[in-house]
């Protein structure tokens, strides 16, 4: 449910003397800003990011304004047959303010390249705004090797290279779908201090010391330019001592600053990481929470949560489940700003973009940012206004919900690292 156009949340610097500020915009996101407030006051923080709090950039401004909306930086991943898969996550997700890098694998066909390509050419908006990136030759990537994290750190060095002002990275696949609006999360997110990295992990591998650990792999995909299967060798390794394992979600949300210490690596540890990670069965699943909690700049920026909603097959958990819509209530409720996994075209997308985002078939969600009327022969968003203005819909108290509770003083510093 939207709010009007006298409820816009306008993020700006400036006070328009003619239109003042709505102050009771302000109460819904209070709790929020206040608890904010008292978590980066009394909580240790290491090393501040760059982004943090200063007086030369206060993400907080003073007298209750609203604070300065974020950016996110959006890796939309697929493979061959998931091009009408990766538009539509595309459109469910866009927004001017945000960047968006789109990667079709290797085993991608050169035409469906060349269809996605084209189709980022054809959206006038993406012209306009011009924050979406097609990758022109796409990474080899093999299932359970390590060219995942190879690729998604290339990804990120093309985010650092080509744009700089995004506070957080999140990768997303053809199989995944949004299920707050960009206004939402942009509005929920504004309240969260800057550094604050979303990452499920812990140092309890269980199962996966004897199939993940120990295993010495090695990824073909590699050295060889054709897909093939990870293979492993005879021997086995022993558990490292020099640094602690820790395993969780590969879906991250990852600062800016944490990136930039993977890509660039002042420290050795997140180069002698993605070398011990090389030989390592679904590196993915261990390389970014493996490195965060063992330096001691970022272990204190982690919250133990990865911001998706998953239903798993029986233990050992290693494959979700097709989302249908007998599970949409459910996700619908759980707060987090993403799902997966979904079937192609399947029925509950069209209830997830009806219900929640507000989006027609082919078209973006509805938003602050356009105010096009479709019933006149135009796309909704044709007409656009500023990117800076969003309108939270009443649905972002369930998103304010989560966040309240992954930073409650019983969840947030008691499940970092452990």
């Amino acid at each position: 449910m939207k709010r009007n156009h006298s409820s816009h949340h306008h993020h700006n610097h400036h006070t328009n003397h003619h239109n003042p500020p709505h102050k009771w915009l302000i109460i819904p996101t209070l709790t929020i800003s206040l608890l904010l407030f008292l978590l980066l006051i009394l909580l240790p923080h290491s090393k501040p990011s760059s982004s943090s709090l200063s007086s030369e950039n206060p993400n907080f401004t003073t007298n209750f304004t609203l604070p300065k909306l974020p950016k996110f930086a959006y890796l939309l991943t697929g493979t061959k047959g998931e091009v009408s898969q990766l538009k539509r996550v595309l459109q469910a997700t866009y927004h001017p303010r945000n960047y968006y890098l789109i990667h079709l694998d290797l085993e991608a066909s050169d035409a469906e390249r060349l269809e996605v390509a084209k189709y980022v050419k054809s959206e006038r908006v993406f012209g306009v705004f011009g924050n979406v990136m097609v990758v022109g030759k796409g990474d080899l990537v093999t299932y359970k090797g390590p060219s995942v994290i190879a690729s998604t750190l290339h990804s990120v060095a093309l985010f650092l290279k080509k744009v700089h002002d995004w506070d957080w990275f999140v990768n997303l696949s053809a199989s995944d779908y949004p299920l707050f609006s960009q206004d939402d999360l942009l509005h929920i997110f504004s309240f969260m201090p800057r550094d604050m990295n979303f990452i499920e992990h812990t140092s309890n591998m269980g199962w996966k010391e004897f199939q993940r650990a120990r295993p010495i792999i090695i990824d073909p995909g590699l050295y060889h330019s054709r897909v093939s299967s990870v293979y492993y060798a005879k021997e086995k390794r022993s558990l490292p001592s020099s640094f602690k394992l820790f395993t969780g979600s590969e879906w991250v949300v990852l600062t800016k600053p944490f990136l930039e210490f993977c890509v660039w690596g002042w420290d050795n540890l997140p180069r002698t990481l993605l070398m011990y990670y090389t030989n390592f069965l679904s590196s993915n699943e261990g390389y970014f929470h493996t490195v965060i909690c063992n330096h001691k700049d970022y272990q204190n920026t982690t919250v133990n949560h990865d911001l998706r909603y998953l239903r798993w097959d029986n233990p050992p958990k290693q494959h979700p489940l097709s989302l249908k819509i007998e599970h949409f209530n459910d996700m619908a409720h759980s707060g987090a700003p993403f799902a997966r996994r979904f079937d192609k075209d399947d029925p509950v997308l069209d209830k997830i973009d009806k219900e929640l985002l507000g989006r027609s078939d082919g078209y973006f969600p509805r938003g602050g940012w356009c105010g096009g009327d479709s019933l006149k022969g135009k796309k909704p968003c044709d007409v656009y206004g500023n990117p800076d203005v969003v309108k939270p819909s009443l649905r972002s108290k369930i998103l304010e919900k989560l966040m309240l509770k992954l930073l409650d003083s019983e969840n947030f510093r008691p499940k970092q690292c452990k």
